[in-house]
């Protein structure tokens, strides 16, 4: 070792900064631990910065305080349903049993606080699925709270803010400032709003009335270092240590330079999935093997670190579900700075008069179906070609009403979109057709008779609007469907989409409670797996609103109470090690 390498030593050292890791950590904290949290990136927060902040979490008691009745056994369902194959029993009661409980803990001891949201379950008319009551969403935060810590919190996705102001994830802000031009309700509470903001850039040079993933991040970190847990930013870990066949620390480097942690509970891994490991998304994802390109919003630090670590001590991370990732269809947008964004399309596809079709001209799904649907479908539909794209497709009222990814509504002009190719722009759908790159025939017929059916509000192909979570981001104020609306009368529009991701299933093989598993099933003792860097529960689907932070916490919850050597809830029941896997 070079004599100038620092050392530390802690109970538990956490690699990674998003809920998976600060969970875990303010967790082991509040039994009596002494833990450090590092961070590669020069922001905290993770993924979660970026994410809506929002947890799916059956029996939480926001829920049952609000009248909505709902079971452990329909979870269960619901949960079985949708995993199918990959149904993980241990897992998922675990999950159901402690869920609640950690969202209690968090909500008593630290300043996390969460309200509840009108959510549907994404497939609601499944066994088990209910129309309201299962996802929360992280209350906003004043982030002046964080003090000098504030300029450490990952801003949010530059593409879904408005001059850096965010939307909460209710999506009442959004109804507001679409609606601003026809209301003043709406158009007073915009011009609070951009006067509040503009008043935080000039002293903040950031919004500070946080909201969604960012305020969660926030109230996380808020609480981990108002309990002493020191947050180690632009700190990457290089390497972990071993004596005797157990993980005792790690090799990190810093801004003071290369440091040796040691950890004599245990390292925790929670690195935010593989994301932008080019290596391994082009052997896990469809689209990547076959020569497509894939574009990821998630943060560019999620580089499958956690995975390869473990499997330096011998982990196993197989590519095990059928569908590796929480798909997230995208477009790329020019940024005037030179570079360019990742828009995720998280509302216009739900709106009436806008569909979506593949090159060749043809609708392939409900369009207002969750984002990993509609990203599987268009995997699926795409299978055949290299690339894997669709095109949003809508008339000159509908982009002005509504936007279209990044485009915003009118009075926001168009212009400088359709001038840097954002947008594509045509007389007629032929006109539209041939500048997009799309079979021009066949678009012409699928808007046919799409309309057809779109006049009287139905989609006689694909149903959209027929379930609670295709109406609930839809626009209510259309009848008799939210969801339908012809496509009208010229000039048209076009957008590019291609598949991106909102973070990884596959991951880490680990226990229930946390424990890294090698190729025999066994622990490797001194070594933790939370967040994306763990196997989802979900088992590669998509069946909720916050599916990923909702068990993400829950089992960073269970993994902080076994470092600190505390059998709660469905840790004290789940401690098989050929059972617990997932």
């Amino acid at each position: 070792m070079d004599s100038r390498t620092h050392s530390l030593t802690c109970d538990v050292l956490v690699i990674g900064s998003g809920a998976g890791g600060l969970s875990t950590a303010i967790t082991a904290r509040k039994h009596g631990l002494d833990v450090v949290v590092i961070e590669k990136e020069a922001y905290f927060g993770g993924t979660t910065a970026y994410s809506g902040g929002v947890l799916w979490i059956p029996g939480n008691r926001h829920a049952r305080a609000n009248g909505v009745t709902d079971t452990r056994e329909a979870a269960k369902t619901y949960m079985r349903n949708e995993t199918g194959a990959c149904f993980d029993e241990a897992a998922v009661d675990a999950f159901l049993e402690t869920g609640p409980h950690m969202l209690d803990f968090f909500e008593r001891e630290t300043e996390v606080k969460f309200v509840p949201t009108l959510y549907p379950d994404y497939h609601p008319d499944a066994p088990g699925g209910v129309d309201i009551g299962r996802s929360v969403v992280a209350a906003p935060f004043d982030a002046r709270a964080l003090g000098d810590d504030i300029t450490r919190l990952r801003p949010p996705l530059k593409t879904i803010t408005f001059i850096g102001m965010m939307f909460n994830s209710s999506n009442a802000d959004l109804k507001h400032f679409f609606n601003a031009t026809r209301s003043v309700t709406s158009a007073v509470y915009v011009a609070k709003r951009l006067a509040s903001h503009l008043k935080d850039l000039a002293l903040y040079r950031r919004g500070v009335q946080i909201t969604s993933g960012n305020a969660l991040a926030a109230r996380l970190a808020k609480s981990a270092l108002s309990l002493g847990i020191p947050i180690h930013t632009s700190t990457a870990a290089r390497e972990l240590t071993m004596s005797e066949k157990r993980v005792t620390g790690a090799i990190v480097n810093g801004p003071q330079g290369e440091t040796r942690i040691t950890a004599r509970r245990g390292v925790v891994l929670a690195c935010g999935g593989f994301s932008h490991d080019v290596a391994r998304i082009a052997k896990a994802y469809p689209h990547v093997k076959r020569g497509g390109e894939h574009c990821s919003p998630v943060p560019k630090g999620n580089t499958g670190d956690g995975a390869r670590m473990a499997e330096s001590v011998g982990a196993q991370v197989p590519i095990r579900y059928p569908q590796p990732a929480a798909w997230m269809p995208v477009s790329r947008v020019p940024m005037r700075d030179g570079t360019t964004g990742v828009f995720p399309h998280l509302l216009d596809r739900y709106k009436p008069g806008i569909i979506g079709v593949t090159r060749k001209g043809k609708r392939f799904t409900n369009e207002a179906n969750s984002y990993h649907d509609v990203g599987a479908a268009m995997i699926e539909a795409c299978r055949d070609e290299k690339e894997t794209a669709m095109w949003l497709i809508c008339d000159h009222a509908t982009i002005r009403k509504y936007g279209l990814g990044y485009a915003k509504p009118a009075p926001v002009p168009l212009g400088p979109l359709l001038r840097n190719g954002y947008l594509v722009k045509g007389r007629t759908l032929a006109e539209l057709a041939q500048r997009a790159g799309i079979d021009a025939n066949a678009l012409e017929a699928t808007v046919r008779n799409y309309n057809e059916g779109a006049v009287r509000g139905e989609d006689r192909e694909f149903g959209r609007g027929s379930t609670s979570f295709n109406r609930y981001l839809a626009d209510p104020e259309r009848k008799p469907n939210p969801c339908v609306a012809p496509v009208g009368d010229g000039p048209y529009y076009a957008l590019k989409v291609v598949m991106g991701d909102l973070g990884t299933f596959d991951g880490i093989t680990t226990a229930v409670t946390g424990e890294v598993l090698d190729s025999n099933g066994g622990f490797i003792d001194g070594l933790y797996a939370v967040g994306n860097d763990r196997a989802s529960v979900m088992g590669g689907n998509y069946p909720g609103a916050g599916i990923t932070l909702g068990p993400i916490m829950t089992f960073g919850y269970i993994t902080g109470q076994r470092l600190a050597g505390i059998d709660g809830n469905a840790a004290s029941v789940n401690n098989r090690r050929q059972s617990e896997t997932v």
